[in-house]
């Protein structure tokens, strides 16, 4: 159990307010975030800045600028995708390619951040710990709102920071970091509601997390032009699009965004006084008195935790896939500057452009997809961290056949998302040209030579699980930022080869159209054995959390 440190005591009871002991709290979030919230405001930023940069040399004149903006103003699968182009500088393209993403970083963070802080706390029972001191009824809320807001609000500076000091216009970078920031914001809210409304910190995160999954699905079907264009109104990302960095900024917008944090935080305090400690406002519905008879082995159980994951990873590597596939055929109108072109060559090989395009995002997908791996293979600790794995372990089940469930689910699912993603990147190309037979095993093999790579960032994920328990969710993560970095913003920054070489992903070959070599695969998959091996043998060694 974290060490939690005691508010001081008030002089009386009768003096005691509702949010006495926030300040406390606060500064034990912050010290119990200090690895995870730099990691969070460093890779939003990077790659908001590394972006810019890449614009910069990709289409340095203003005509290319302006017939790249045209051409996705008139591609209705990107403007689904990524979101309206609303002009043609290199704030306003660097907007349109990664401000959408970062929102969606942004949204997520602050979910993570609050229901940390809140709910998980109630349920690990941190929560009655410190509150059997003076503390106020309202302070853990308001502790994690403050630190959630005030990283949402350290985010959008150093985003203004960086896009001012590549030598955009300040009133833009001011813009895009409010719209990033005040996204955050709103999805911190709206955690600290969820976390009202269940008794336990995954139900919450799932109602939060449909939320933001509602929020994406109303902006893309208001900004694809289908007569629907109201919808984006209906959504937090809606506006932060419409706020228009670089683009004639529209700041009344902004408010949009502060009055529906401020609404959202005021009914999380109010159901937050209407609600005993631990217990939630939706009843929970109870699991049946017997377990289902396939839900005898510890493999089942890991499919039980996880497959809700799975499936939505699943869908959401479908619908980019299909969207990937239907925008590939006019990509050649898209990239009209020759040095975009040369940096999708460089990122997906020479064989030609569609293939480069094709190559080039389904690295992408690959850096995507070892996200989950890395989540995933981190499930077991997570089960370690909140006691639940003592449960199991208690039983003649030992550790290995206990997390083996979990890196099986890992592996596969993997695998299962990279092949939906080819799959369906194969059938939309393949109707597009009417030549689906040859498109679709091509982009299915290619999406699959993706998965000794994620493999082997998992293979981290269990190695520090059973060699650096505490340091394993920081590590990991670090370790998939620094390689999706590499990846991705290496080719544009013309790193040193040896540099690139440390990410397994530079190792892969560049498929659809590249030449196919299998010893590298089999490389990086025993590379990522030799790592779980590792990591199971310090499991077996170590005691538990």
């Amino acid at each position: 159990m974290t060490a939690v440190a005691a508010p001081p005591r008030a002089a009386g009871r009768n003096g005691t307010s509702s949010l006495t002991g926030t300040g406390e709290l606060a500064r034990l979030a912050l010290r119990r975030d200090r690895y995870f919230l730099p990691a969070w405001l460093y890779v939003l930023t990077a790659v908001i800045a590394s972006t810019a940069y890449s614009f910069k040399g990709l289409y340095p004149t203003g005509p290319e600028r302006a017939a790249l903006a045209a051409s996705l103003r008139g591609n209705p699968s990107m403007t689904a995708l990524a979101g309206p182009v609303y002009g043609d500088s290199l704030g306003a393209l660097t907007t349109w390619k990664v401000g959408l993403a970062a929102a969606v970083g942004a949204a997520l963070m602050g979910i993570f951040t609050v229901i940390r802080h809140t709910r998980a706390d109630e349920e690990a029972g941190r929560l009655e710990l410190v509150g059997s001191t003076v503390l106020g009824r309202q302070a853990a809320l308001a502790a994690s709102l403050v630190v959630a807001f005030g990283a949402c609000l350290v985010l959008a500076v150093l985003i203004a920071a960086a896009m001012i000091f590549l030598g955009l216009p300040a009133g833009g970078g001011l813009a895009l970091g409010a719209a990033i920031g005040l996204t955050g914001a709103v999805f911190a809210a709206v955690a600290a509601v969820s976390a009202q409304l269940s008794d336990s910190a995954r139900a919450s995160r799932g109602i939060a997390g449909g939320v933001l999954g509602l929020a994406y699905l109303l902006r893309t079907v208001g900004d694809a032009g289908s007569g629907l264009s109201w919808l984006s109104w209906a959504s937090p990302l809606g506006w932060a699009e419409r706020l228009r960095p670089f683009a004639g900024e529209r700041w009344w917008v902004a408010g949009l965004s502060l009055v529906a944090a401020a609404t959202l935080t005021g009914a999380a305090c109010l159901l937050a006084a209407r609600r005993d400690l631990a217990a939630g406002l939706l009843p929970s519905r109870p699991g049946r008195a017997r377990a289902p008879g396939w839900l005898r082995s510890p493999s089942a159980l890991a499919w039980q935790l996880q497959r809700v994951s799975l499936l939505w990873w699943t869908f959401g590597f479908a619908a980019t896939g299909a969207v990937l596939g239907a925008s590939a055929k006019g990509i050649g109108a898209t990239l009209n500057s020759a040095q975009a072109r040369e940096f999708i060559i460089r990122l997906g090989g020479r064989s030609g452009l569609i293939d480069a395009y094709f190559a080039a995002l389904i690295v992408v997908l690959g850096v995507t997809a070892a996200a989950y791996g890395v989540a995933a293979a981190l499930r077991p600790r997570g089960e370690e961290s909140e006691q639940r794995a003592e449960l199991v372990l208690a039983t003649p089940t030992g550790r290995i056949r206990w997390v083996a469930g979990h890196l099986v689910i890992a592996a596969v699912g993997t695998a299962v998302l990279l092949g939906a993603a080819g799959v369906l990147a194969g059938l939309a190309y393949g109707l597009r040209t009417g030549d689906v037979a040859t498109q679709l095993p091509r982009l299915v093999g290619a999406a699959l030579a993706q998965v000794p790579a994620a493999w082997l960032m998992a293979g981290i994920a269990v190695a520090a699980t059973g060699l650096a328990p505490r340091m394993a969710v920081p590590v990991s993560w670090t370790a998939l930022g620094v390689i999706a970095l590499l990846t991705l913003v290496g080719p544009t920054l013309r790193l040193p080869q040896w540099v690139m070489d440390i990410s397994p992903f530079t190792h892969v070959p560049k498929l659809p159209g590249g030449s196919f070599t299998v010893s590298p695969l089999l490389w990086l998959a025993g590379i990522a054995v030799v790592l779980a091996v590792a990591g199971l043998a310090g499991l077996r060694r170590r005691d538990l959390s």
